[in-house]
């Protein structure tokens, strides 16, 4: 049996948003860590819990539980930057906010009054344990969970390969198959939970501070309090579009570093960096527009139900889609123009360029993106 204090924790206050003010704790406490973060896989908890404290996770959650209520083009904004500078804290950053969206989004009111708090304001730390599930819906992997009816809640068995921004009593959320159901439930769980082990992964040639674990379920009780929505097909539709546009927030803020590279590169090179096929001219039309489609998009979501909207997915994965590439072409092009200097072990040039294939690879990574766009309905 589960401990029933899953969700029973202290609630912060209310806390003010600012962008400038974010930026500012970027520079302050997040810029200083970048190197440690990818060369030795320190985890940025305590900017992440400033991060929260600042405002950076609620926007899309009203003041009545912790959030601001500024709408989904703030956390687009905050992945974007806190990604320019770090994508790893970027990365986790969105995770957090995934969870947060997850939350928001659910009928369950135990998890709008006790957990939503507590993840908006960052007082607890959370991730999305979402993969899996976004693969099998598309018909690439198997589901890797099960949930079985018990009294009072379900019993989860399976194993999550690789689920970010874990640690000691970290929220994330699961998906699992219903037994002798072809429906399925979403849920949020902890290592709190008995049965519920984290385990160290893989090394990555990037990421390494994302705190990603392998995290494995063996008769894990999940109490109905901690129960997104079941069965959850209907819900998976509402959150979906969120979960993919927030992450475009990752390669905008790549991007924007790549071309703030490229610049100061051509301050001493510019006159031979102009025969390069992606210019800074070339690539800041191509995120300009980016940009703008995705706040756009971002507004959108902001109105109940969109998700219905014909067509309103498509074009959210097309700005996925559309991100990933644009990342992969800018990080060839900050490294072409720096030259011999960005390919110096632990410069910026060559991480971002690990980077921006993170952005292409994580679910859903560009090719699962291209099999959608083959199948999503064009706008009306």
């Amino acid at each position: 049996m589960q401990p029933p204090t899953l969700l029973d924790r202290p609630i912060a206050p209310t806390v003010p948003f600012d962008l400038e003010v974010i930026n500012g704790a970027i520079a302050q406490h997040l810029a200083p860590l970048v190197s440690a973060i990818d060369q030795e896989g320190v985890y940025p908890g305590e900017f992440m819990h400033r991060l929260g404290a600042l405002g950076g996770f609620g926007q899309t959650v009203t003041p009545a539980f912790g959030g601001q209520g500024q709408g989904f083009r703030a956390a687009v904004q905050v992945v974007e930057a806190v990604s320019q500078t770090c994508l790893c804290t970027g990365f986790i950053t969105w995770c957090h906010i995934a969870c947060v969206w997850y939350a928001q989004n659910s009928d369950n009111e135990a998890l709008g009054q006790q957990l939503l708090p507590q993840i908006a304001t960052g007082a607890v730390l959370a991730g999305t344990g979402l993969s899996n599930p976004m693969k099998h819906f598309a018909d690439i992997e198997k589901i890797a969970l099960v949930a079985e009816r018990r009294p009072g809640g379900y019993v989860i068995d399976g194993l999550l390969p690789w689920v970010s921004n874990l640690g000691p009593g970290h929220y994330f959320a699961v998906v699992a198959r219903m037994a002798d159901s072809d429906d399925y439930l979403m849920a949020i769980v902890s290592d709190r939970l008995a049965g519920l082990t984290l385990k160290e992964t893989a090394h990555f040639i990037a990421l390494e501070g994302s705190q990603t674990f392998s995290c494995q379920l063996r008769d894990v009780f999940v109490p109905d309090e901690a129960i997104l929505a079941a069965p959850c097909a209907d819900y998976i539709d509402r959150i979906k579009p969120g979960f993919v546009l927030a992450q475009v927030g990752m390669g905008l803020g790549v991007t924007q570093a790549c071309v703030d590279s490229m610049r100061r590169s051509n301050r001493r090179y510019g006159h031979v960096n102009g025969y390069l096929d992606d210019t800074v001219e070339r690539l800041e039309a191509d995120l300009a527009a980016l940009r703008s489609q995705t706040y756009a998009l971002a507004d959108t979501l902001n109105a109940r139900p969109p998700y219905r909207t014909p067509g309103f997915f498509r074009q959210v994965v097309q700005a996925r889609a559309d991100a990933s590439e644009l990342s992969l072409r800018a990080s060839q092009a900050a490294m072409l123009h720096t030259g011999a200097r960005g390919y110096l072990q632990g410069g910026a040039d060559e991480r971002r360029l690990r980077e921006a294939y993170f952005v292409a690879i994580v679910t859903p990574a560009l090719k699962h993106l291209k099999k959608l766009l083959q199948q999503l309905p064009a706008p009306a």
